[in-house]
């Protein structure tokens, strides 16, 4: 009887460990699967989250930085800036950017005008300019009426107006990386009189499709010299 008793038990022991063995199996078969759907989960979350703030990083950043110093043409009889000009370069790791009117814009403010879009475009990016008034000469030809005349020349006789022309780089109205633009801004002389004087405050902010706008920013100083160094 007791050998009986002791077969019935050890077989009774063998069938309770093919069980567990089998639930095991399955436990460790379902944390597997369980695991690796958290880890595709996980895997997703960190990409989407990667691409939310790399896509924040661009809309908070511009793609566009001032590469000098900003500058003035100053008429000294009346103390008055006629010209300024922007030196622009894409900023490091920055897209490239199209400076054509149908995609950018330049909003201008001062002590007593503020103006939307003063842009009227890119003059002809075939060429490059050595300075400022070759910059309008080429605005002179390529817009026609829209530019009247030159300003540097002092002889503006136009609304306040903004323009892009290229000083390296020449070939389109895509700013690339390695190429040199500027934004010039002639004011009104004529009507009521946008000039900034010394003391007053201008700002330009150029708008592009895509990330923050570039605000330049500036105080006039006094005006004792043709050339106005803003800083």
């Amino acid at each position: 009887m007791n050998l009986i008793r002791k077969g019935h038990g050890h077989t009774h022991r063998g069938v309770i460990g093919v069980e567990s063995a089998i639930v095991m199996i399955a436990f460790v078969i379902v944390a597997a699967a369980l695991a690796f759907v958290v880890l595709n989960m996980g895997f997703a979350t960190t990409q989407k989250a990667k691409t939310s703030i790399i896509s924040g990083l661009n809309e908070a950043s511009s793609s566009l930085e001032i590469a000098g110093k900003v500058t003035g043409i100053g008429n000294v009889v009346t103390g008055q800036l006629e010209v300024i000009s922007v030196p622009l370069k894409i900023a490091s790791g920055g897209d490239s950017v199209n400076l054509q009117n149908t995609t950018a814009s330049v909003k201008y403010l001062s002590n007593t005008v503020e103006y939307d879009n003063i842009l009227v475009g890119t003059a002809s990016t075939s060429t490059n300019a050595a300075n400022v008034t070759e910059g309008w000469e080429l605005a002179l030809r390529h817009f026609g009426t829209v530019v009247p005349d030159n300003p540097v020349n002092g002889t503006w006789s136009g609304a306040t107006k903004a323009i892009f022309y290229w000083t390296v780089g020449a070939g389109n109205q895509i700013l690339d990386e390695g190429e040199h633009a500027v934004l010039s801004i002639a004011f009104d002389q004529a009507g009521p009189d946008d000039r900034p004087s010394a003391l007053d405050r201008i700002r330009a902010e150029i708008l592009l499709p895509t990330g923050a706008p570039l605000t330049i920013e500036r105080d006039v100083p006094s005006i004792t010299n043709t050339v106005v160094d803003l800083g």
